[in-house]
């Protein structure tokens, strides 16, 4: 039997049924202003599946509070939080429902299909706007005891600023932009790599910015929760020598630091665009 799944994100809503090894009929539609606009969507979505389903998985924003069964914290769909969403979409679906943070989706996707396959322990870095995450310890979820396990985007790294303010790509595009007094949609982190490249002296300076902050966090991650592996995600992960960049830094780091029992696992993520969506059906499975 399979699970049909959604990925409820701030502009759009992606969804699929998932076979077992295998995404299929995915689509998507624009994010609904109101809940019962976002419900008769969801619905005309399962009247569409001819598969034999099992149950629904989502992933979704904000703090989801599985024994309460509502989604806690904030997002960019207002509408989502703070009542019992499962057991209405339970109505709604007449199927098992399950929801789980999209951070930790993308995660559990990594850990049970991807690049964290194999490994006990893991950290799941999610690098966007701002920075997300997750942390699996023997195949469980480390939610924390209120809910911001792996909110790593949170950590202050300077002067009061944190991970997310510091560390992604759309931040060092934004910082270029302010710099050059232009408008901050005008140019996008692709753009500040390739000027870099090309020789423009700011651009070269906030990307090495964009990598310093980057090693830094992925250092106090290592540091402070010891993963077997840690695996980056989000849009910045397709960067041609990202990788490469990252181990030279925090090779650095160790140094100064004076470590050399190990050398941190890093490694970039197998699903993209599709990651939240295989993980609300490996959540689905865990919880069933």
């Amino acid at each position: 039997m399979a699970i049909l799944v959604f990925d409820m994100g701030g502009s759009a809503v992606k969804y699929g049924v998932w076979t077992g090894n295998e995404l299929t009929d995915k689509g998507k539609f624009t994010t609904p202003k109101t809940w019962d606009d976002m419900k008769a969507q969801l619905k005309g979505v399962r009247e569409e599946v001819t598969a034999e389903l099992e149950g629904v998985g989502i992933s979704a924003p904000g703090a989801v509070n599985a024994a309460e069964r509502q989604i806690n914290g904030i997002s960019a769909i207002p509408y989502i939080h703070g009542f019992d969403i499962i057991s209405e979409l339970e109505t709604l679906f007449d199927l098992p429902v399950t929801i789980e943070n999209d951070a930790n989706c993308a995660g559990l996707a990594e850990f049970y299909q991807g690049a964290g396959k194999g490994f006990e322990q893991a950290a799941f870095v999610v690098i966007g706007t701002g920075v997300g995450g997750t942390l699996i310890h023997h195949g469980q979820l480390i939610r924390g005891a209120h809910l911001y396990g792996g909110e790593f985007g949170l950590m202050i790294l300077d002067q009061g600023k944190t991970f997310s303010q510091l560390g992604t790509a759309v931040q060092m595009a934004w910082r270029y932009c302010d710099r050059m007094g232009i408008d901050r949609d005008t140019i996008s982190g692709e753009d500040v790599f390739a000027r870099s490249e090309s020789g423009d002296p700011i651009a070269a300076e906030e990307v090495e910015n964009f990598y310093r902050y980057l090693a830094q966090g992925l250092f106090s991650i290592q540091f402070a929760f010891d993963p077997e592996v840690i695996i980056i995600g989000g849009g910045v992960s397709a960067k041609p020598g990202l990788l490469a960049e990252i181990e030279q830094r925090l090779s650095v780091m160790l140094a100064a630091q004076g470590l050399n029992d190990f050398t941190p696992l890093i490694k970039l993520c197998d699903y993209r665009n599709d990651a939240n969506l295989v993980g609300a059906a490996a959540n689905f499975k865990a919880q069933s």
